[in-house]
């Protein structure tokens, strides 16, 4: 697959001090997630909002779709695209998504010796939206490409909260309490970062960023419905034009383009999790002929359907064995 752009973390520039602290934080971190999970996979945590997760070797590309959350990589390399833009994420980088956003990534670096480790810490955007309301953050001065995605570059104090955050596993008396005020801190860091503005433009109301993204939601949980953009346009109060433009500017794709990408990642998980045959799936999500379905499919995935989840459930039985 070619990409039109290859995004990578831009260093921060800090005194040789503040570089040493924030490798040791990041070490720190390493060793919690690396301590707390043995398996490859994702997996969830005693703490609702944290998953943490280990790959042991590169992979294929994968498809996958991101709801709103904070990925905080410590160990490895992973490249997520976005239509036509890929964001090379390393030991150093946090990744951001503001949005429901499908996405294809690629473990790119991991060993047995070394794997990818990192964390997924799942965004409430209601929350968000309430720390916004409490705290002034500098105006966002966003671009008119914002995405609804970004990366940067972790911070100690982000490194820090997100630290203490992992800890509460070993004392779950605690995460009651706790859990929701660390959780705080970690939006709080994120909303004050550079990329920070990509959250508060989507989480807040009135900006053309936040109608986009009702169209988006809107999308998300009416993907198998036929699409109608003057209808979509109406309902996030925007031309048409100036939804697509702005539809664009957000998910990297229009949005015909993203219903595709949600109704096949929807169909793929039916067939693989429920056992649905791929007719039966393609009618489910909205597709009105099998035969174009399993074009599509072909196309976004590599391969027809039902030979795609012998693969996939091969390769889970392998990686359960292992």
């Amino acid at each position: 697959m070619k990409h039109s752009e290859v995004l990578v973390p831009n260093p921060v520039h800090t005194s040789d001090e503040s570089a040493q602290h924030v490798v040791a934080m990041r070490a720190a971190l390493r060793r919690q997630i690396a301590a707390h999970i043995a398996a490859d996979g994702v997996h969830d945590t005693a703490v609702p909002s944290l998953r943490l997760y280990r790959q042991s070797a590169a992979t294929a590309c994968a498809s996958a779709a991101y709801e709103p959350r904070l990925v905080v990589f410590v160990q490895g390399k992973k490249r997520i695209d976005l239509g036509a833009t890929s964001y090379l994420c390393d030991e150093s980088s946090f990744l951001v998504s503001a949005l429901d956003l499908p996405v294809v990534s690629q473990v790119v670096e991991a060993t047995p010796e070394k794997p990818m480790l990192g964390m997924l810490f799942k965004l409430d955007m209601t929350e968000v939206r309430k720390i916004l309301s409490e705290e002034e953050f500098p105006s966002s001065g966003e671009p008119a490409d914002a995405r609804g995605m970004a990366m940067g570059e972790t911070s100690a104090e982000l490194l820090d909260a997100c630290s203490r955050l992992v800890d509460l596993l070993d004392a779950p008396h605690d995460i009651v309490f706790l859990g929701g005020l660390i959780e705080r801190e970690i939006i709080y860091r994120l909303l004050r970062s550079p990329q920070g503005r990509h959250l508060r433009a989507i989480a807040t109301l009135g900006e053309q960023s936040q109608r986009t993204a009702k169209a988006v939601a809107w999308l998300r949980t009416n993907y198998s419905k036929p699409l109608r953009v003057d209808d979509l346009a109406a309902m996030a109060q925007m031309g048409v034009s100036t939804l697509h433009h702005h539809f664009r500017s957000l998910t990297a794709m229009s949005p015909l383009q993203y219903q595709k990408q949600l109704r096949l990642h929807v169909a793929r998980e039916r067939m693989l999790n429920d056992g649905l045959d791929a007719a039966s799936a393609a009618f489910e999500v909205g597709y009105e002929s099998a035969s174009q379905f399993n074009r599509e499919y072909s196309r976004f995935f590599g391969q027809p359907p039902m030979r795609d989840i012998k693969a996939l459930r091969v390769a889970i039985a392998e990686d359960a064995a292992a």
